[in-house]
């Protein structure tokens, strides 16, 4: 018989969609190995030379105009891409789409960036038979997620779900899974024995990230990052902005035993694991593998639109702060210093499993594709009621 195959596209904007694709395909790989799955970053890959231009100019406009980011994505908030534009997409970037889907034969679709998701709606709606899930990787729905053909929505919460169904998609077309993380994170481990496997000193320590780009702080959050390193181990972790893990190494405030600074690093699960806070951006991703791993969080600069929407949920549920000033870290360093046992409880309760199981997404992706017969029109009810009950509660 021949193995099920999953196809799951991604674009490369920010590292957070192509990381739930990736995800979600090792979970599923983790569940059920005879399944065959694929992650391409489709505009990458049609378009190697083009691609890389359009994403570099995306990262300097996210850099440097931030509020023209959050412009577009509350003017554009409501509306799906139109035909013309799905149509301009395929001709200038995504011509041999069908070709690709064609040569690998899949039995599902998976999209996480709503570019590729309206390109193959579109071949869907000149005749493409294969379902077409649509995965959305952040805390909020906007409008270009939303395509008429589209199979099925994978979502994160019941509130994004209510937003989709407010826009006239059937309830039994919207599965709440949660956010896939990578089976990394499916588990804790020991945060003494990973502090020695990572050559970590044993005492409080925060994890920064800076997210996949590296972004960075001001002067003033640095100073209060470091005022008490003597007593609070921090972890740099700076994705792949090496120029400025570089200036970081030169800084000599950072010059410290209990300073560690990281570039890319493929054990982010073990140094949340090792830590007792995490001071990040709120990408989806981000805020979805903290969850997991039960560790509080404080944000700093939220991108205008998604960005704020996932932290606006985050902060409502308590899971974390907004870091908008430097006496939120003094707050947050002086409870690990005096309140460490207390904080490791509440830590220990943000576990419990009815906040949210990792693995749930990959567990209704295999379920439904064991339903091939069924994919396109079957009824999901009885998945619905399971996939609210196993991921986070919403405020």
């Amino acid at each position: 018989m021949r193995k099920k195959r999953v196809l799951l596209f991604s674009e490369g904007f920010g590292t957070g969609h192509t990381g739930a694709a990736y995800a979600l395909a090792e979970g599923i790989k983790r569940l059920n190995p005879a399944v065959q799955c694929r992650v391409i970053e489709l505009g990458k890959f049609l378009n190697p030379t083009v691609a890389p231009w359009i994403l570099s100019a995306y990262r300097k406009t996210v850099s440097r105009q931030p509020k023209l980011v959050g412009m577009l994505y509350k003017t554009q908030y409501h509306r799906s891409l139109n035909r013309f534009t799905k149509l301009a997409l395929h001709r200038v970037f995504y011509t041999h789409a069908r070709q690709v889907i064609e040569q690998l034969k899949p039995d599902l679709i998976i999209c996480t960036h709503p570019l590729p998701a309206a390109v193959v709606s579109r071949l869907k709606h000149l005749g493409l038979k294969v379902p077409l899930y649509t995965l959305i990787t952040d805390y909020d729905a906007h409008g270009s997620w939303v395509n008429a053909e589209v199979t099925r929505y994978l979502v994160s919460t019941s509130r994004v779900k209510s937003i989709l169904t407010g826009r006239g998609i059937p309830s039994d077309q919207v599965t709440v899974t949660g956010i896939p993380v990578h089976p990394k994170f499916w588990e804790r481990s020991s945060r003494e024995a990973l502090r020695k496997e990572l050559g970590l000193a044993d005492m409080p320590t925060v994890l920064i990230m800076g997210g996949g780009w590296g972004l960075m702080f001001g002067e003033g959050f640095m100073d209060a990052l470091t005022a008490k390193v003597d007593h609070i181990q921090l972890i740099f972790c700076m994705g792949s902005n090496d120029k400025l893990v570089d200036k970081m190494r030169s800084d000599p405030r950072l010059r410290h035993r209990n300073v560690t600074i990281l570039g890319y690093s493929s054990d982010v699960n073990k140094l949340m694991d090792a830590s007792d806070l995490l001071i990040t951006k709120p990408g989806g991703m981000t805020c979805t593998e903290a969850l997991a791993k039960g560790i509080p969080m404080l944000f700093y600069q939220a991108i205008p639109g998604q960005e704020e929407k996932n932290c606006q949920y985050f902060v409502e549920l308590g899971l974390a702060e907004v870091l908008n000033s430097e006496t939120v870290i003094d707050k947050w360093f002086r409870l690990l210093q005096r309140e460490y046992a207390e904080l490791e409880e509440q830590r220990r309760l943000r576990l419990s499993p009815d906040r949210y199981q990792p693995h749930n997404c990959a567990v209704t992706v295999l379920e439904m594709l064991g339903k091939q017969g069924k994919l396109a029109g079957e009824n999901g009810t009885a998945a619905q009621a399971r996939g609210d009950k196993a991921v986070y509660l919403a405020p």
